[in-house]
């Protein structure tokens, strides 16, 4: 009995220092072992970028397929499954391919499992599975795809709210690291130099953008969003530097960085016709910089979806303790970042990527090489912000709150 309790745990222990070994070793070893959730993540990314760039081709090159595209039944003459359509199409194939990708690995909890093997392996059968649910789209008629396309406005949403939180998230573990560090008088210096360096990039973004894209007083929505921001950017600091809240100024400053690149953002997303907005009229013409622009943001976007997959962390609102109170460490073949968390994120991912493609308007034609363009994007990149910045207040009065509750509580 001892012997086979003493194999078991050295087979366990050999499985584990070869999954070690697999983790800390190169790139080349690692894509060798094609069974290893390391590579897994980039070989799902890499796949999550060729259903980017199918929607794009469908929508802006899917004239030259148009012969092909006809022999599907319900494409009539390839209208049904070229431009807004046809990005839909991709998106609901790559969709289907993440969700059912989360379905079959939600809860995998330790490596060497079935589950976790079906994740990191197997790609023959999914080299047939992601092909397959990518066509299959193309054959469903235009009223279920115009549905999907209605409820990928609340996919894309909740795609944003995570990536949100995870900002945030990153941004307050980035403040304890530096907190939490013995040469505090070193560390201090570094704190200032960051959050004097972003409240910098700050004001000199918000200047540039009075100048670009508020050039005279009619221009009074722009100035809207550029003056809110900047109330914004004071209000976090206010609270952040209160001292019942005493969260530094480190956090306010990379959240202001953030805020204001999200209105940056939002500006350039209005319609190239509107007066006020100067670049974009200085873009109009298809150039190089133009396609460079494109292919920036469209890797943006995929490298955001990869590292928010990859932080499922950030949503374990209660840390598992033993009987002392005590964190409870990770054991060695826990798995590395919640599978099914991952999977989840590139659904909505893909139904984010379609909003951005036609500009979160279903009825909306876009121009070639664009991105997010549109009074939609707009107002859903402001929304963003503003929400932004309501999560992070609340992230920090929340636990003075809670705290005065418990003591009303105790008292009464």
């Amino acid at each position: 009995m001892e012997t086979g309790t003493s194999t078991s745990n050295s087979g366990s222990s050999s499985r584990n220092d070869s999954y070690e070994a697999i983790k800390n070793g190169s790139w080349f070893n690692q894509f060798r072992n094609g069974c290893n959730p390391w590579m897994a993540r980039y070989a799902y990314g890499m796949i999550f970028l060729i259903a980017n760039l199918l929607a794009w081709a469908a929508r802006d090159y899917g004239q030259r397929a148009l012969t092909e595209v006809t022999k599907f039944k319900n494409c009539k003459g390839g209208e049904n499954c070229l431009g807004t359509e046809g990005v839909l199409r991709v998106s609901l194939g790559c969709f289907l391919f993440y969700f059912v990708m989360f379905l079959s690995t939600l809860g995998t909890s330790k490596t060497h499992s079935s589950r976790d093997r079906w994740h990191s392996g197997w790609w023959s059968a999914k080299l047939i599975m992601w092909p397959s649910l990518t066509i299959i789209p193309f054959l469903l008629p235009s009223t279920i795809i115009r549905l999907y396309g209605e409820i990928a406005h609340f996919g894309a949403g909740v795609f944003l709210l995570i990536q949100l939180i995870s900002v945030i998230s990153f941004i307050t573990w980035l403040n304890e690291c530096y907190q939490s560090k013995k040469d505090a008088e070193r560390c201090h210096v570094h704190v200032m130099l960051l959050a004097t360096t972003s409240y910098t990039v700050c004001i000199v973004g918000l200047i540039l953008m009075y100048i670009w894209y508020a050039p005279d007083s009619s221009c009074l929505l722009n100035i809207f969003f550029i003056t809110w921001t900047l109330f914004l950017l004071q209000l976090m600091t206010s609270i952040a530097l209160h001292p019942k809240v005493n969260a530094g100024y480190l956090t306010p400053a990379l959240m202001g960085l953030y805020v204001v690149f999200i209105c940056w953002c939002a500006i350039r997303s209005e319609p190239v016709g509107e007066s006020c907005n100067r670049k974009a009229a200085e873009s109009n013409r298809t150039d190089w910089l133009t396609i460079i622009s494109f292919v920036v943001a469209l890797l943006a976007m995929v490298i955001a979806t990869f590292s928010t997959g990859i932080d499922s962390q950030c949503f374990q609102f209660k840390k598992d303790t033993n009987n002392q109170g005590e964190e409870v460490e990770e054991e060695e073949d826990d798995v590395p970042y919640g599978y099914g968390f991952f999977h989840f994120v590139f659904a909505t991912g893909a139904m984010y990527f379609a909003m951005l493609l036609i500009g979160w308007n279903t009825h909306h034609p876009m121009k070639k090489w664009t991105i997010d363009v549109g009074w939609t994007s707009t107002w859903v990149r402001i929304v963003n912000e503003w929400l932004a910045v309501c999560v992070y207040i609340w992230m920090l009065v929340a636990p003075i709150i809670l705290k005065s509750k418990r003591q009303m509580t105790t008292e009464t």
